[in-house]
């Protein structure tokens, strides 16, 4: 019995088993916390085990919701926990499993997918992060992109009022503030918005004249409590970038010549 049969044999109906190249794959009834299904793949190996991984999809999902390129110490030390518990191996940020018997083949992809679910809900250690964690992120990215920064500057605006704006940047070929929006409520999220919208303005005078500022909103998208009318109010006097999209911010930051 090939490995496909073997697993359309032990799985539930809940488990969709097909041939992906010389892999198999095993859809599973597990979801990465924006609702994609999470896949486990088997491939026979020459002493007839079978090597189930999930092909560094979860921890690659994992790093897409956050600017820094490295997991932090604390995601570190959790993912080797996850690992350590259900007997999973870590491998070239893949989660791995060797399993010698073809009758076990049913829990190892079971062992499999609950590791790259309780992976990526490690997601939800930061959903709920402070503004002030976002921004240690943000300080992190910065460091490694080689652009040089100073935090919480105080700024004074046109009617007098004092602004403290997360980020000041400078590259060779921009100069920019950045105002990090990051909430885990709907609510606060508008709030937050109107804030920055009312400090863009005040400031506004920052963008004039030969030593202009630009002007950047980066919004931590990765938790789901931002609406369309969110962007557009900060779009009309900024420039937004996205938490998801650390590519563009550099850009943005750090544009060509």
């Amino acid at each position: 019995m090939n490995i496909q049969d073997a697993l359309e044999s032990q799985l539930s109906e809940l488990f969709v088993v097909s041939q992906k190249g010389e892999l198999t794959r095993v859809r599973t009834p597990f979801l990465y916390p924006d609702g994609g299904v999470i896949d486990v793949f088997a491939s026979a190996r020459a002493d007839g085990s079978t090597t189930l991984t999930d092909l560094g999809e979860s921890l690659g999902w994992l790093r897409t919701q956050s600017l820094a390129t490295r997991r932090s110490p604390k995601q570190q030390r959790l993912v080797q926990d996850v690992c350590q518990t259900l007997g999973i191996e870590l491998f070239k940020g893949q989660l791995m499993l060797r399993c010698a018997d073809p009758a076990r083949l049913a829990l190892a992809v079971n062992r499999v997918g609950q590791a790259a679910l309780r992976v990526a809900d490690l997601w939800f250690t930061t959903r709920t992060r402070s503004v002030e964690s976002s921004t240690d992120e943000l300080a992190e990215f910065l460091v490694q992109r080689e652009i040089a920064y100073e935090r919480a500057v105080h700024l004074t605006g046109r009617s007098g009022r004092d602004w403290t704006i997360d980020f000041q940047t400078r590259t060779a070929t921009r100069s920019s503030l950045v105002c990090v929006l990051a909430s885990g409520s709907r609510a606060a999220a508008r709030r937050i918005s109107e804030h920055v919208v009312a400090a863009w303005h005040d400031l506004s005078n920052w963008r004039l004249g030969p030593t202009a500022i630009h002007f950047v909103s980066l919004i931590d998208d990765s938790c789901d409590v931002w609406g369309d009318e969110d962007f557009k109010l900060v779009e009309s006097v900024s420039e937004v970038c996205r938490w998801s999209e650390s590519d563009a911010l550099e850009k943005v930051l750090r544009p060509a010549a």
